[in-house]
């Protein structure tokens, strides 16, 4: 990565970092590579079973770098990728479709586009004092970072509707009760990565592929979804990871999976 994003993976797990504390990791066009870069490191990694995503210093993210973009911009391309999205949508929807779980770890603010970096984990734990917003209209922007599909299948959508419009900040518990927030957590980083350690102790060909039906699954109409339950599922079955578990929670003994 560059000097914005730190990724190390051990034990089947990679801890993602956004390290630009001084500015508690505002986002600028070099975190937008940044970030970028490190979902496509992961995309093709058979080793990684689990992500957690943080920022280091006093927040996870205070949104755009408003400083930085009004000197040049965000000086990023329009070109889509094979996913549809844009570099500043990547840095968000990217996380919803590397194969797989991400868990962001949230704590200090989540603001404008770091709110919908956020969004874009499967699992968001936050600190109880951490404070949010869906920031852009106070700038005279719109959310366009692919927050909109993403919250359409977590929130009500008058709810959704008035943090738009009204920019307002939010704390944890209002977070957590409109369904941003998975849960609380007064440690959000060691709850995180606990909860990393159980999801790669599955076998990781069942966890990714619960992860693409669980992708498709608001979308899609139920006739697809069945006949894709049922192709995940021919992908798994009576394969050597899923005799391993049954072996292993037989003998009551931890499981040795191949990625």
């Amino acid at each position: 990565m560059n000097d914005r994003v730190t990724l190390t993976v051990a034990d089947g797990i990679a801890d993602v970092r956004l390290a630009r504390p001084d500015k508690m990791n505002a986002i600028d066009p070099a975190m937008f590579e940044g970030i970028g870069a490190a979902i496509d490191a992961l995309a093709t990694r058979t080793d990684v079973r689990c992500v957690v995503l943080s920022g280091e210093g006093r927040g996870f993210c205070a949104g755009l770098d408003m400083a930085s973009m009004a000197r040049g911009g965000s000086g990023m391309s329009t070109t889509r990728n094979a996913q549809g999205s844009i570099p500043p949508q990547h840095v968000t929807w990217g996380w919803r479709q590397l194969p797989m779980p991400v868990i962001a770890a949230v704590h200090g603010v989540a603001f404008g586009g770091g709110f919908q970096i956020m969004s874009g984990a499967d699992i968001r734990i936050a600190a109880p004092d951490t404070r949010f917003a869906i920031r852009e209209t106070h700038w005279g922007l719109v959310p366009d970072m692919a927050g909109f599909p993403i919250w359409r299948g977590l929130v009500r959508d008058d709810v959704l509707r008035e943090l738009v419009y009204t920019a307002r900040e939010f704390g944890a518990d209002e977070a957590l009760r409109h369904g941003f927030v998975t849960r609380l957590a007064d440690d959000p980083l060691a709850a995180a990565l606990a909860l990393a350690r159980e999801i790669a102790g599955r076998s990781p060909h069942a966890i990714r592929g619960a992860k693409r039906l669980l992708n498709i699954a608001h979308d899609a109409d139920p006739r697809a979804m069945l006949e894709a339950e049922t192709k995940e599922q021919l992908k798994v079955i009576g394969k050597p990871n899923m005799m391993e578990a049954v072996a292993a929670n037989m003998a009551k003994r931890p499981p040795v999976f191949a990625d």
